[in-house]
């Protein structure tokens, strides 16, 4: 089963969208860096690892590699690190939608996908309809989401 490591900022927009269950159905594993969990997911979204988020630890080396790349990129925060550090030692994709975390991915060689990648593979194996991602996407819009609303509309209707 394909591994992808996600950010927080996927796992909220995914919440406000009302698609966890759906999400977590997929066929692949979910998982998130134990530190992020900890310190930014648990208290809002403890509920998480009870829908299939497995939390996962960086190895000594995959902690180097983080504190390497807080010292090399500006803009991603210590836990976008985090994530990215662990996206390398899974040699996995990572999910972000964050801008600086998907440069500093880029520059280290992972691969990048995000909430609108998500959305389209709940429509492709039929766990949602087409009607159902609009009405995630708007409630994604309500909750405050910055997505590209056009680019995930015109997606969406491709497929």
């Amino acid at each position: 089963m394909q591994v992808l490591i996600s950010d927080a900022n996927v796992l909220i927009d995914m919440e406000a969208g009302q698609l966890l269950e759906p999400m977590f159905r997929l066929p692949f594993q979910f998982k998130v860096s134990d530190l992020l969990y900890h310190d930014e997911l648990s208290h809002q979204h403890a509920h998480l690892p009870e829908l299939g988020l497995s939390l996962a630890e960086l190895t000594s080396e995959g902690m180097q590699d983080a504190f390497r790349m807080t010292q090399t990129y500006a803009g991603p925060s210590r836990y976008d690190c985090f994530s990215l550090a662990l996206a390398k030692q899974e040699r996995c994709p990572l999910l972000t939608g964050d801008g600086d975390l998907r440069r500093a991915a880029a520059q280290e060689a992972v691969i990048v996908m995000g909430t609108l990648w998500v959305v389209e593979q709940l429509v492709v194996h039929g766990l949602i309809s087409k009607d159902g991602a609009r009405e995630s996407y708007e409630l994604m819009k309500a909750a405050g989401s910055r997505l590209p609303w056009q680019q995930a509309l015109s997606h969406l209707e491709q497929l």
